[in-house]
């Protein structure tokens, strides 16, 4: 020991020196292990969005009362577009359902349009509609 301490000594490294070189260096190789280990969070992929990626589903309602407008709502509050044909109800229940699914739209940021007789298209706001239907003018 006493050898290896001259040489030391000679080329002026001492032996708490050395300690404190390799802690240094522990201390370092652990900091780059750990930031390897730590999860990058912009790979993270919501299981909702992928399903909604693999295709999308079109719903389809004939309301009979106002009480169905709900039903249409959570489909629309689930990201689904929906077509619905008002021919069975009454006016004024075929009106406030339309009422009511223009503020459930207007709340999911999405999009309401009229596309025949008595029949709406909502969508939610994952789905763009795009053109546009003009009703035949009766002379």
């Amino acid at each position: 020991m006493g050898v290896m301490n001259k040489i030391m000594g000679f080329f002026g490294l001492d032996q708490e020196e050395l300690i404190e070189e390799t802690i240094e260096e522990q201390r370092e190789k652990e900091e780059v292990l750990s930031k390897r280990q730590q999860p990058v969070k912009n790979n993270v992929v919501s299981l909702h969005a992928a399903r909604e990626q693999t295709g999308i589903r079109l719903m389809l309602f004939e309301p009979r009362h106002y009480s169905d407008a709900q039903d249409i709502a959570d489909n629309l509050r689930n990201r689904r577009p929906v077509v619905i044909n008002l021919q069975r109800v009454e006016k004024e229940q075929a009106k406030r359902i339309v009422d009511f699914l223009s503020g459930t739209v207007y709340a999911l940021n999405g999009d309401i349009q009229k596309v025949g007789d008595h029949i709406f298209v909502c969508t939610p706001e994952n789905v763009d509609i795009q053109g546009t239907i003009s009703g035949v003018i009766e002379e």
